[in-house]
């Protein structure tokens, strides 16, 4: 899935800063967002016009929460990039809220080279709004630069809006502002379409190094049902719960603050300015106490106050005096002493903890296992949210604690703006609308269902669930409990299925929206991939780390995402050097060759299925598939003039991601005849259980363990799970592949794979799909070489038998 061409980024890409520079001549984001799921495209182009070889770096900011999914670099159809299980250190350098990836390339004069990055996220509702941010960053003006932003919501847009660009990551606390010059926005009810295309004038006229900023774009959508939207797509669904109009419930809030010696000078500054901004904005019925930590605790007051006067918040910002030493446990014990007491209340309130810090345990418990455990025993039901105050905090554990307690972990970054961040924060939680929300499926309907279980959901918010509905589900059965200001409630509804399928919003957005049909796929697959993460990051067990290792692997890997257990492996490929009696121009170049070839071959059918023939003198092979059905049985090999016939049976499986209108089958058994003249003939049936050879009597063996039989010059042996040697007679021999899963995904069934080992005993009148191994002669083949990449020469191979049409591609490379 990795196609595309292009030289930028998504939030930063820089070309070579080298004085003079190449040029960059195109410079285009497509941003395609469908009920939250972004999937995002940057596209650029450079030129070397200088005569000598240059260096172009390609650098991508893009936002922590996002996965790569696509990655092309290309000189002229020269390819680069593919999604491997992670061995070796990632490309991928963390930074304020970004994640940055750079890779380099040296650029001859006259080359023209092309990048091209695509990834993915689901947009978080935080403050009653998403944000798509889109990063300008060529590293000069441009004259061929455009922003595409299309997005599409199924229960209709409330607002739509791009604010001016921002030049900044820090927080400025402003409101939002008029769009940049040139902006176009087309919007109806549930669609929206962006268009941003900058002039040379306009893009000098913020830099003489052209735009350097992120292109923000805030929206909210419509959602009048309380038990909020469920979309069914193709076997998924994805849930988003997010009710409006709800009183907000009144909470006790603990500040437990690091006043160590450490956050000495602006940092304690900061958050003695972030205090005194919250304290202001408690609502009336909240209440809320402070506790500081170094080597020692201080507890403000002895119990929660709720009236905060000017005076008062005075009073408590100066209560936060830095001193040595960060004892963290304690620190924890002290807030869960002030919880407990409220645990046994029956007053609908909800607790939270808001824990800051700026280092690591070096006081007391500094085990981060003890600490953990202990915080877990003492908290009970309060929420804990951890702050990391810079890049000397211990991330880690915070991020472990609020996983343990219910909450979550956010950084702070040592920059002008802490204040604003630790304000921004508070205000993301400081109105709890309902708490201990279960969302359930009932019937047992779906299944591979993300968390459904949520302590608290805060104004401004929402929540997500991701999973799979059963075949044959018509309507998904839903229910929601949860506690709200003044009692628990239970709701139920049920959704169609067919009625979640037709809905007319994509439709649109057609035009703007291809490939997009599979976004609730793709949105499980991220969902799914995250949890495994955070549980991996949330044991100490090796075996259950590697295991929660491995699944995340396998659906980084079938969904193409560049995650922390994959990475991006470069296949660098030659650039020539221009020939001096020719001019570089743009397009590819290529060259014809004509190829004589006369090669023994051997072939094979597996997976789903795939027919290979090999070209062993080549170290080439041809390939083919064919689209059966589940249930069809195909002929293999018939050989009249022998009498051998292979047939093979077809099971149905998971269509993958993006390619639902092919259907996806593999082997589950295989029978093979052979016409003996004498009172019987063999037949013998191989499944995924068992190898049953029928002739002058009946054996079976198990494929679980070794095991041999000869019966009328026929011998069958299996070897223990992995394979089955079928000898018919002198010079024909087959070789059945067992595959089995530990741990299969979705889209990994058990199946059989048959190949042919030695074809030398068949006769010339052998037909069938895999056809005669001897006769395959491919001569007089013209064979198109771009730019020194293999290209594709499509052949029609036509079955009488089956009246299947299949492809089949031969490749082939040769020096120039």
């Amino acid at each position: 899935y990795l196609l595309c061409f292009g030289l930028c980024c998504l939030h930063c890409v820089t070309v070579c800063a080298c004085v003079p520079q190449m040029t960059v001549t195109e410079y285009h984001v497509r941003s395609s967002v469908v009920s939250r799921y972004a999937v995002t495209t940057v596209h650029s182009s450079v030129w070397n016009q200088l005569s000598v070889t240059k260096e172009a770096a390609f650098e991508v900011d893009l936002p922590s929460a996002a996965f790569i999914s696509n990655f092309t670099m290309a000189k002229q159809m020269n390819n680069l990039g593919k999604i491997n299980q992670k061995h070796s250190k990632s490309g991928l350098v963390i930074k304020r809220e970004i994640e940055r990836f750079r890779v380099a390339v040296s650029a001859p004069p006259g080359a023209r080279l092309s990048f091209c990055l695509t990834y993915e996220e689901l947009l978080i509702r935080r403050l009653g709004r998403y944000e798509l941010s889109l990063g300008l960053r060529a590293g000069q003006p441009v004259e061929n630069l455009t922003v595409e932003v299309t997005v599409s919501e199924r229960t209709g847009l409330s607002f739509i809006r791009v604010l001016p660009l921002k030049t900044s990551r820090l927080l400025n606390g402003q409101g939002d502002g008029d769009p940049p010059a040139s902006t176009l926005i087309e919007k109806n009810k549930k669609c929206a379409r962006i268009h941003y295309s900058p002039s040379v004038q306009q893009q000098t006229s913020l830099s003489t190094q052209g735009i350097n900023a992120d292109f923000i774009v805030h929206y909210d959508v419509e959602l009048r049902d309380i038990m909020g939207d469920i979309q069914v797509y193709d076997g998924y669904f994805v849930h988003y719960f997010a009710p409006r109009g709800l009183p907000v419930v009144p909470k006790d809030v603990i500040f437990v603050i690091d006043i160590s010696g450490s956050m000495i000078g602006t940092k304690i500054k900061q958050t003695k300015q972030a205090m005194g901004t919250i304290l202001g904005d408690l609502r009336e019925g909240d209440h809320f106490n402070i506790i500081t930590f170094s080597d020692r605790v201080q507890t403000w007051r002895k119990d929660f106050i709720s009236e905060t006067s000017a005076e008062s918040i005075v009073t408590d910002t100066y209560f936060l005096l830095s001193s040595s030493g960060t004892n963290i446990n304690a620190a924890l014990i002290s807030a869960a002493r002030l919880v407990s007491p409220l645990s046994g209340s029956s007053s609908r309130r909800v607790p939270l903890v808001i824990f800051l810090t700026d280092g690591e345990a070096t006081i007391g418990v500094t085990a981060g296992d003890t600490i953990l455990s202990n915080a877990r025993q003492a908290l009970s039901t309060a929420s804990l949210f951890g702050l990391a105050f810079g890049d000397d905090a211990d991330f880690l554990l915070l991020k472990r604690l609020a996983l343990d307690n219910r909450g979550v972990a956010r950084m702070v970054y040592e920059d002008a703006d802490a204040a604003l961040q630790l304000k921004g924060f508070y205000d993301e939680v400081a109105s709890p609308l309902l708490s201990d929300i279960q969302l359930t499926y009932l019937d047992e309907q779906a299944f591979d269902v993300t968390c459904s279980l949520f302590p608290n959901y805060f104004q401004g918010s929402e929540l997500v669930v991701a999973g799979r509905v059963k075949p044959g589900v018509k309507d998904l059965k839903v229910a929601m409990s949860a506690v709200d200001s003044k009692q628990r409630v239970k709701l139920e509804n049920d959704v169609s299925v067919a009625g979640s399928q037709e809905s007319d919003s994509l439709d649109e957005c057609v035009g703007d929206l291809e490939g997009m049909s599979s976004f609730v796929h793709r949105l499980w697959a991220y969902s799914t991939i995250k949890e495994l993460l955070l549980a991996k990051l949330n044991t100490t067990d090796p075996s259950l780390q590697r295991l929660l290792a491995d699944k995340a692997t396998n659906l980084s890997l079938r969904y193409n995402f560049v995650t922390p257990v994959t990475s991006l492996r470069e296949r660098p490929f030659p650039l020539p050097v221009p020939r001096p009696d020719r001019s570089p121009r743009p397009g590819c170049l290529f060259h014809i060759y004509n190829l004589h070839i006369t090669v023994s071959v051997r072939v094979s059918v597996d997976g789903d299925p795939h027919f290979v023939v090999q070209l062993p003198k080549l170290h080439e092979s041809l390939c083919f598939t064919v689209d059966g059905r589940a249930k069809d049985v195909l002929r293999l090999l018939e050989d009249p003039d022998r009498g051998i016939i292979v047939d093979g049976h077809l099971i149905g499986a998971p269509c993958k991601p993006g390619a639902e209108e092919r259907p996806r089958t593999y082997f589950d058994r295989l029978v093979i005849s052979m016409a003996t003249g004498g009172s019987a003939d063999v037949l013998i049936t191989v499944s995924l259980d068992s190898v049953v050879l029928e002739g002058e009597g009946r054996d079976k063996l198990p494929v679980n363990q070794q095991g041999s039989i000869t019966r009328q010059e026929v011998t069958v042996a299996v070897d223990n799970h992995h394979s089955c040697w079928i000898e018919l007679s002198r010079g024909v021999r087959f070789l059945v592949l067992f595959h089995y899963y530990k741990h299969p995904s979705y889209l990994q069934m058990a199946h059989l794979g048959f190949y042919i080992n030695n074809g030398q005993g068949l006769s010339g009148a052998t037909q069938g799909l895999l056809g005669n191994p001897r006769l395959h002669d491919f001569s007089q083949t013209t064979v198109f070489v771009y730019a020194y990449r293999y290209t594709i020469h499509i052949y029609k191979i036509y079955s009488k038998q089956q009246k299947i049409w299949s492809s089949a591609a031969q490749r082939r490379r040769k020096k120039l």
